[in-house]
C-alpha cells in the first residue's frame, strides 16, 4: 500500500564437495550445481529485480584452461537471461554430441559455468544507476590463481569516504568512491599482501616459484585477509567472495544487520540470504540450516573444509527488523509467526478506532506482502469476539433463547478482498495531474463489499514510508466504496529516521512521519527547535565515531498519537468523504513480536554503528539546507 521499498540484495552460493561425476551418477545430471543455483536465485527474486549475476570457479584446471566465468544481466527477466546464456553451450552439446552430456571432463573443459564453486547475486539498487557495471559479482583478475577475487554481497557501508582515503594512503588509485569498488580493492589489497607474505616465506625455504603457487593455495589465511580488510567497515553487510584457486567465504557484519543462512553436508555447502530457499531447494529441515554468526565468516577451503571463524568482535545483535516485517518471504516458519503476531498486537488499537463495532467493520489488506499480518489481525479479532460471545451467553443465564444464541454464535469478523493490483496497467503519462489519476487506478476494487455510509473499512499494510501512494491512490480508491471511516493500519512503527544499511530510505525529508512532525512544529510555532537541532547536528558531524543521533529531539515534544493523527491528515487528499485514521505499530510491540531481531533504528533512531548516527545528522542538515541528496 505504501511506496515500494528497495534494498540490496540477495546472494546464493553453492559449493559442490564431490567431483561432478558424483552428481551425474547420483542425481542423473552433471548440471546439479547450476540447477540448484538457478532455483535458489528464483526463490529469492523478491530480493532483487534490477539485475543479477553469476560467477563460477572450476577447480583443478590446467594452465591455459579457463577456470573463472562470470555473466551479469540487467534484462527485465535477468535470472532467465543469465541461465539462458549459461545453458546455450549445453544445448549445443545436447544437439550435436548428446553422449558428451555424460562426459564430465568434456563438459568441464568445453562448457562455461560447469564448475564446483558457484555464486549468484540479485540486485536491488539503493544508490547509483541501474546498469550493467553496477551488477554483482565483481571480478578482480590476475594471472596467479590465488590473487583472483570474485565478490558479491548484500551491503551498504556508511563510511565510504574513509575507506577510499585508506586505499589512497596505502598507495592505490581507486577509480571511484562507490562502496562496491572500495570493498573489492580493500579485500584485494590484503589478498595480495597475504600472497606476498607466503611467497617470500617459501622462497626463503628454497621452493621454486612453480612449487610455491600450490602451497599458497593451501596455506592462504582467509580469516587474516578479512580481519585486515574489514577493520574500518561501518555498515550492514553480507560479503561473499571466491578466490581463483577455489577457497570461498561469506562474511557477516558484527551487528548481524543483514541476514545469511547456510547448510552443509558431505555433498554440498550452500549459503543464501533467506532460510526457506535452502529448505525448498535441498529438502532439508529448518533445524539443519544455520545462521552465520554476526562478526564471523563462513570459510570454505578448496580442500572441502568448512568452518566459521570470528573476524570482528560481535556487537549487540541488531538484525534488521524490516526483514521480518516486509523483505524476507513469509514462508520462513519464524517470520510467518512473527508477522501474524504483528497483526494480532494491533487489535486493541483497531478496536478502539472502530468503537468495537465489528458488526459494521470490514477488514482487508494491501499489498499481498501484508497478508500474513492480516491473518494475525483476524485471529486477534476472532479471539476478541470469542470473549464477547462468552460474556453474552453467560449473561443469558438459565434463560437461553435459541434464536438469540444463534445470533450470538454467528458473530465473526468480516474479511474481504478489497483491492486487486492490475499488474498490466502502466502509468506512462508524464503530465502530473493525469498521472495521479492513472496511479489511482492501479488497483481494482471489489464493489459491494462495504455498506455505504455504515461500515468502517480497516486495511492493513506492512509499512507506511513516504505516504505518496496512500495519498495519490489507495485512499481515493477506498473512498469509492463509501465507507463511514477508513482505518489504515501499519504493521510497522512510524519510520522516522533514514536507513543507511541497505534500505532505500536515505532522505529524511521524504518520510511521512518526519513531514508530520515538521508540520506540527510549524503549527505550534516551534521552529526554534529545528534551528537548535540543525546546529547540534552540525556539531555532531565533527565528532567522528562519537557522534550521537540528536535528531531524536525533533520528535521528543510529541506523542505517537499526535504524529499518527497528523500523518492521517497529510495522506488524505481533498474530496474524501470518509473519516481517515492511521494506526501504527508500537516499537514495544515490534520487539514483542520479533524478540530476536531488534534492529529498529529507522523507528527508534538507535543505530547499531557510529556511521548510522552520522547519517541521521547529515540527513537532517541536508533537509534544513535544502539539499535534495543522500546522506551517505
Amino acid at each position: 500500500m505504501s511506496d515500494a521499498l528497495h534494498h540490496e540484495c540477495g546472494i546464493a552460493l553453492v559449493r559442490l564437495l564431490k567431483p561432478l561425476d558424483f552428481y551425474l551418477e547420483k542425481y542423473g545430471t552433471a548440471l546439479y550445481g547450476l540447477n540448484k543455483l538457478s532455483l535458489l536465485m528464483e526463490k529469492q527474486h523478491n530480493r532483487g529485480q534490477d539485475g543479477a549475476g553469476v560467477a563460477c570457479i572450476k577447480l583443478d584446471m590446467q594452465p591455459g584452461e579457463k577456470y573463472i566465468s562470470r555473466y551479469r544481466s540487467i534484462e527485465k527477466n535477468a535470472i532467465a537471461d543469465i541461465f539462458g546464456v549459461i545453458n546455450d553451450p549445453i544445448r549445443e552439446i545436447q544437439k550435436n554430441n548428446p553422449e558428451k552430456l555424460n562426459d564430465v571432463n568434456y563438459l568441464k573443459k568445453n562448457a562455461e559455468f560447469m564448475g564446483e564453486l558457484l555464486l549468484g547475486h540479485l540486485r536491488y539498487g539503493t544508490f547509483g544507476g541501474n546498469n550493467f557495471e553496477t551488477c554483482h559479482p565483481f571480478l578482480r583478475q590476475n594471472n596467479w590463481m590465488t590473487r583472483n577475487l570474485v565478490v558479491a554481497g548484500n551491503f551498504n557501508l556508511t563510511n565510504v569516504e574513509e575507506l577510499f582515503n585508506d586505499l589512497v594512503s596505502i598507495g592505490q588509485h581507486p577509480r571511484e568512491k562507490a562502496d562496491t569498488v572500495t570493498v573489492m580493492e580493500n579485500i584485494g589489497h590484503w589478498l595480495d599482501e597475504e600472497n606476498d607474505l607466503l611467497y617470500y616465506r617459501y622462497k626463503q625455504d628454497g621452493y621454486s616459484k612453480k612449487d610455491i603457487s600450490p602451497i599458497i593455495a593451501e596455506k592462504i589465511d582467509i580469516g587474516n585477509i578479512l580481519r585486515r580488510s574489514s577493520k574500518l567497515w561501518d555498515g550492514g553487510y553480507i560479503m561473499a567472495g571466491l578466490l581463483g584457486h577455489g577457497d570461498a567465504f561469506v562474511l557477516r557484519d558484527p551487528s548481524g544487520i543483514r541476514p545469511a543462512w547456510y547448510y552443509a553436508d558431505d555433498e554440498v555447502v550452500v549459503v543464501t540470504s533467506e532460510r526457506p530457499q535452502i529448505q525448498t531447494a535441498f529438502n532439508v529441515p529448518s533445524e539443519s540450516i544455520k545462521e552465520i554468526t554476526p562478526g564471523s565468516a563462513l570459510i570454505i577451503k578448496k580442500n572441502g573444509k568448512v568452518f566459521e571463524e570470528m573476524i570482528r568482535e560481535p556487537l549487540e545483535r541488531k538484525s534488521c527488523s524490516f526483514e521480518r516485517i516486509y523483505f524476507s518471504r513469509g514462508s520462513d516458519k519464524d517470520i510467518y509467526r512473527e508477522r501474524q503476531m504483528l497483526g494480532r498486537l494491533l487489535c486493541p488499537t483497531i478496536l478502539k478506532a472502530v468503537d468495537k463495532d465489528l458488526k459494521h467493520t470490514v477488514f482487508s489488506y494491501i499489498p499481498n506482502t501484508a497478508e500474513v499480518a492480516f491473518y494475525g489481525m483476524m485471529k486477534g479479532m476472532e479471539d476478541y469476539l470469542k470473549d464477547v460471545k462468552k460474556q453474552k451467553i453467560l449473561a443469558m443465564g438459565n434463560n437461553i433463547d435459541e434464536a438469540k444464541l444463534d445470533e450470538i454464535l454467528s458473530y465473526k469478523p468480516r474479511a474481504e478482498k478489497i483491492a486487486i493490483k492490475d499488474a498490466k496497467l502502466r502509468t506512462f503519462i508524464t503530465n502530473d495531474s493525469d498521472r495521479t489519476d492513472m496511479v489511482a487506478h492501479v488497483y481494482d476494487i471489489t464493489y459491494g463489499t462495504v455498506q455505504q455510509g455504515v461500515d468502517n473499512l480497516v486495511v492493513i499494510d506492512d509499512s507506511i514510508v513516504r505516504g505518496t501512494t496512500l495519498r495519490n491512490s489507495i485512499i481515493r480508491m477506498l473512498d469509492r466504496l463509501s465507507p463511514k471511516k477508513i482505518v489504515i493500519v501499519s504493521s510497522a512503527p512510524q519510520i522516522r529516521y533514514p536507513d543507511c544499511y541497505g534500505i532505500d530510505m536515505a532522505k529524511i525529508g521524504d518520510l511521512i512521519a518526519f513531514k508530520a512532525v515538521i508540520s506540527l512544529i510549524e503549527e505550534r510555532n516551534m521552529e526554534h527547535l529545528i534551528d537548535q537541532v540543525f546546529e547540534e547536528c552540525k556539531l555532531e558531524l565533527t565528532k567522528g565515531n562519537d557522534a550521537q543521533n540528536v535528531v531524536k529531539k525533533i520528535y521528543a515534544p510529541f506523542t505517537d498519537e499526535e504524529i499518527s493523527a497528523r500523518v492521517a491528515q497529510l495522506v488524505t487528499p481533498e474530496g474524501i468523504n470518509a473519516e481517515v485514521e492511521v494506526i501504527f505499530q508500537t516499537t514495544a510491540n515490534l520487539h514483542k513480536a520479533c524478540p530476536d531481531h531488534r534492529g529498529d533504528w529507522y523507528f527508534s533512531g538507535d543505530y547499531p554503528t557510529p556511521g548510522g548516527n552520522r547519517v541521521s545528522c547529515k540527513a537532517f542538515v541536508n533537509y534544513v539546507s535544502g539539499l535534495n541528496e543522500r546522506a551517505y
